[in-house]
């Protein structure tokens, strides 16, 4: 790979690292485990935790070594990318395209011969809707990227059932939905704060398209939007009374967030919001594993 000689090794492998995005890839992961857990009547299987785990990790992470390589000149134009890898010159485009298409193909293969095939084509499909069909063309024609792009990081979850289960029913496809109507607010909060980036770089994001204040009430929308996606679980009977209490705790907290930000002037609230819809969703997915355990042992005793 051509990597200049005089870079420590230890300069690299952080470098590699770095285009995997790590904080997404454990969101990303959490979520895929989440589902397992949720989709186990009993103890989860510790080989189909692990290679499971592994695989859907390795896809996420390709993923985002794929975006560094494509938006590796929109990097170089934004402050919050500039300093990644590529644009710095630390590692190049083809180095870090064999590293990530070597991790995409691990991936497959680790899932196909350990897990199943159907959560290997899932993850791939998730793969290339990131990878390619957002990052190449959503993100870069349509203020509506996100929210259409936003189905392949929905996608850990389906994953995670079907590593266990090996089908896709309706549990696993609201796991995906609560994260299809998350993804919005959660990412529109950040692009509100570098909207000037967006702009600089020629991205049709919602905030440089529709502006700001547009901006903010599509946020405030999706707030009670997902506040009522949120209370599914508990409507169809696949969780209780636990998991419908911290659902609609954290969705009032959501929509809080978003009223604030909507009443706020201009950024000064988004990096509070977009820092809320990320314990957001840690907490709810966290309510639904609580309140599948308690459940599942009350049945126990019972």
């Amino acid at each position: 790979m051509e990597i200049a000689s005089q870079i420590p090794f230890s300069t690299i492998a952080k470098a590699y690292l770095e285009t995997t995005k790590p904080k997404v890839v454990a969101l990303l992961v959490f979520t895929a485990i989440v589902g397992m857990l949720l989709a186990s009547p009993g103890a989860l299987p510790v080989d189909i935790f692990i290679f499971a785990s592994l695989g859907i990790a390795l896809a996420s992470a390709s993923g985002a070594a794929i975006n560094h390589v494509v938006d590796q000149y929109i990097d170089a134009q934004m402050g919050r990318t500039k300093g990644r890898p590529l644009p710095t010159g630390v590692l190049t485009a083809k180095s870090v395209l064999i590293f990530a298409l070597s991790l995409g193909a691990l991936s497959m293969v680790i899932l196909s011969y350990t897990v199943n095939v159907l959560t290997a084509l899932l993850a791939l499909i998730a793969l290339i809707g990131y990878a390619v069909i957002y990052t190449m063309y959503l993100k870069r024609h349509t203020p509506h990227n996100i929210v259409l792009g936003g189905a392949a990081g929905a996608m850990p979850p389906v994953l995670g059932w079907t590593s266990v289960t090996g089908e896709i029913n309706s549990e696993a496809l609201l796991l995906f939905l609560i994260i299809f109507i998350w993804t919005p607010p959660h990412f529109w909060a950040l692009a509100i704060k570098r909207k000037n980036d967006y702009a600089k770089a020629g991205l049709p994001m919602l905030p440089v398209t529709h502006g700001i204040n547009f901006t903010k009430l599509q946020i405030l929308l999706y707030t009670f939007m997902l506040l009522a996606v949120s209370i599914f679980p508990f409507v169809t009977q696949m969780s209780g009374l636990i998991y419908l209490s911290g659902a609609i705790s954290l969705g009032i907290g959501f929509i809080f967030h978003a009223f604030r930000l909507y009443r706020t002037e201009g950024d000064m609230y988004a990096m509070k919001t977009f820092a809320y819809s990320i314990l957001y969703l840690g907490l709810l997915f966290a309510f639904l594993l609580t309140d599948h355990y308690v459940r599942v042992i009350y049945h126990s005793m019972n």
